[in-house]
Formats: structure tokens, C-alpha cells, sequence
């Protein structure tokens, strides 16, 4: 007897790191995407050892194991979307790419989370290349940092300074690869507002700033790649489903936590707190 209804919340197939902390990777991805009403699904490409206070060692999967744990939930479940974080080698990266060119249809979310292969700048390089060759020319909308989308940008043109590219010349091959948008964050820039600006082809498709709150967390980025790919399965347009993740996400880090030593964490679920508590 099958329990399938039109109840059922949309499925969103994530490829990202293990991450023990919640903060990041996948487990970030499944506490967003269940809060938005949709139904997690994750591929376990590496697994960062770490805590809130920073990344010590990422171990990347074999990449049979990483393209098996995929084909095996798609012949089972139809999904809406995609979302890749840090998937850990070249490797992992070819696998996924040409698991992701049978659904070129479905929208694609890509967040290089680049935080977790700090400290290995030669395999993080690799995996950008990679990234830029068989990823981004799929991908819906990059969500990156400004210091992410350089690099990102400078591994494709296989330049050593990525301090040399301006970030508009950056911005305009990553399209001209083939991503449909670049969303640029403004977390890691000076000011008293986060600006975070949505571009295409065409140009600046919106603009928005946000009260910027005073702690350091993790997984900001996540979240808001997630939230993003929520709204994206559950049939928003780009534009509209970008404000609607940003909006979450602030409210997520507006009721951050500190569970450890480190920074805090996002509380994806803050809707749900007693009101109470959300004033304390």
C-alpha cells in the first residue's frame, strides 16, 4: 500500500560534507530544509572532523560510494532540487556532475563552502577548478562570498592571484560558464549592514541589506543556500525565493545559540521557539 498523497512535502537531494557540530554540511541542510516544509535527502560526499571553533581534517569519500548513495535515492524518490556544498575531491566533484547532467531540468543550488578545506590550498584549488568546469555550467545560482566567487573564478582561469581579478570580472565569467545567477554575500564585508546582491546576465537583479547582528557563526552561508533550495523546490522564481531565504536566515542568526566553545549556531527553527524565549 503506497502512502504517497499530494501532502507530501517536496524532496531536495543534498551532496556536502558531514558536519558533527550541526552547524554546517549536511546536517545544516537537513534542519533548514525541514524547517521551509521540505523533505531532506543526503548524499555523504566527506566527513569534517571539526567543532565550533573550527575545521581540523575533511575526509573526502570514495567517489563510487558518493555517486552509489545518490543513484540509489533517485531511482526511489523523485526530487525537486539540488543543493552541493564541500564534497571533498575531483573526483567526487566528476561523479556528481554527471549524476546532476541527467536532471538538467531541476534546479541546482551551489554553496563552495570553501571554509572547510582550510589549510589545504592545493586540494582546494583542484576542487575549485573542478568546480568551475563541470558544476557551475549546471548550476541555478552560485550563493558565494566575494573572496569565494574570486576564487572560484581565478581556478577556472588558472590564474595564481586571484587578488589580480576584479570581482566584476569574476562575477562575469562564472556566467558566462554558465550559472544562471551569482548571489554575492556581504557577511565577510566591513559596514553596519549585510549586503547581499543577486546577479545575472543581464545585470543586478536585486539588492538587499540587512541589520548586521553582532556574533560569529556557523554555517550562515549554509543556511541561506538551503533556505534558498527550499524555495526554489517548493516553486518560488530565483528573485523572489533569494529574499525569502535571506529573510530566513536572518531571523535564524537574530536567534542564534552557542552550545560549545566556538561560534554560534543558527537556529533554523525559531519560529518554533515559545515567544518567551525568543525575547530572552
Amino acid at each position: 500500500m503506497s502512502l504517497a498523497s499530494p501532502d507530501v512535502p517536496p524532496s531536495v537531494l543534498c551532496f556536502a560534507s558531514g558536519d558533527a557540530t550541526g552547524g554546517g554540511g549536511l546536517q545544516s541542510d537537513v534542519l533548514t530544509l525541514a524547517s521551509m516544509g521540505c523533505h531532506p535527502l543526503t548524499v555523504v560526499a566527506a566527513v569534517a572532523v571539526r567543532d565550533t571553533r573550527g575545521v581540523d581534517e575533511l575526509l573526502a569519500l570514495d567517489a563510487d560510494a558518493v555517486a552509489a548513495q545518490a543513484r540509489a535515492v533517485l531511482e526511489d524518490i523523485p526530487v525537486r532540487a539540488f543543493k552541493l556544498g564541500m564534497v571533498g575531491s575531483v573526483e567526487n566533484v566528476a561523479a556528481i556532475a554527471e549524476i546532476l547532467s541527467d536532471y538538467a531540468d531541476l534546479p541546482l543550488v551551489l554553496e563552495p563552502a570553501l571554509s572547510y578545506m582550510d589549510g589545504d590550498e592545493a586540494v582546494a584549488e583542484e576542487v575549485l577548478a573542478a568546480l568551475a568546469e563541470l558544476i557551475v555550467p549546471q548550476t541555478t545560482v552560485l550563493v558565494a562570498s566575494r573572496h569565494e566567487a574570486t576564487r572560484l573564478a581565478a581556478a577556472s582561469l588558472e590564474t595564481d592571484d586571484d587578488e589580480d581579478l576584479s570581482l566584476d570580472d569574476a562575477v562575469a565569467h562564472l556566467l558566462e560558464l554558465g550559472a544562471g545567477y551569482v548571489l554575492l554575500t556581504g557577511a565577510g564585508e566591513p559596514g553596519a549592514q549585510v549586503v547581499n546582491i543577486l546577479m545575472s546576465a543581464e545585470g543586478v537583479v536585486r539588492t538587499d541589506a540587512w541589520q548586521r547582528l553582532p556574533g560569529r557563526y556557523l554555517g550562515a552561508g549554509a543556511t541561506l543556500a538551503a533556505a534558498l533550495v527550499a524555495a526554489l523546490a517548493r516553486g518560488m522564481e530565483v528573485p523572489e525565493a533569494v529574499r525569502e531565504a535571506q529573510e530566513f536566515t536572518w531571523q535564524a542568526l537574530s536567534g542564534a545559540y552557542q552550545p560549545g566553545m566556538g561560534f554560534a549556531l543558527p537556529d533554523r527553527f525559531f519560529w518554533a521557539r515559545p515567544e518567551e524565549a525568543s525575547d530572552a
